[in-house]
């Protein structure tokens, strides 16, 4: 009879290389080159989704947003309307260094750190949810691609202790 650890060192290999996650870098050859002080300038608009953990979307929302610098600070005013009639606003403080960021908003724990490669930008922080959803501290790992000088799409996981709880689904659009 065979030994089963060979197939079993596969098996292990195998779910070893599922749990690689995908860097930033992965994207530098991809174009257009994602420079947030060109892309977020001006009015924008997004349209996105928010949807729990087994994909179903229980928000949808409209963003309108202005975007002014100030040397190398970014102010990035969002006002969110949702479809079931909820408001929010956040004002983010981004300072630019090369290609990494660094983040501010009021209902942001800490700073929000992020770095950008190629056509992509990849954000990492905690968001504190407004107490009528809870008020829970969660961890995002935010992706935005570029896709054209007005289109870009962002997708949001969000977590905490490392489970998954759901993910923002937006479309960027510049004015």
């Amino acid at each position: 009879m065979k030994s089963p650890l060979p197939l079993l060192w596969l098996l292990i290999l195998w779910l070893l290389a599922g749990c690689a996650s995908v860097t930033v870098q992965d994207y530098a050859a991809e174009r257009p080159k994602f420079d947030m002080r060109t892309y977020f300038d001006g009015r924008l608009v997004a349209h996105g989704v928010v949807q729990d953990r087994s994909g179903k979307v229980i928000r949808r929302m409209r963003v309108d947003m202005t975007a002014r610098w100030d040397g190398n600070v970014l102010t990035l005013d969002e006002d969110f309307v949702y479809a079931d009639g909820g408001k929010e606003r956040r004002v983010w403080t981004i300072r630019k260094d090369g290609d990494r960021y660094v983040g501010t908003a009021a209902d942001v724990v800490g700073e929000a750190r992020g770095e950008a490669a190629g056509n992509a930008l990849n954000w990492r922080y905690v968001l504190r949810l407004p107490d009528a959803q809870g008020g829970w501290a969660l961890d995002f790992d935010d992706w935005m691609w570029q896709l054209d000088e007005r289109v870009m799409i962002n997708r949001a996981r969000f977590s905490k202790f490392g489970i998954h709880f759901g993910e923002v689904l937006i479309t960027f659009y510049k004015q």
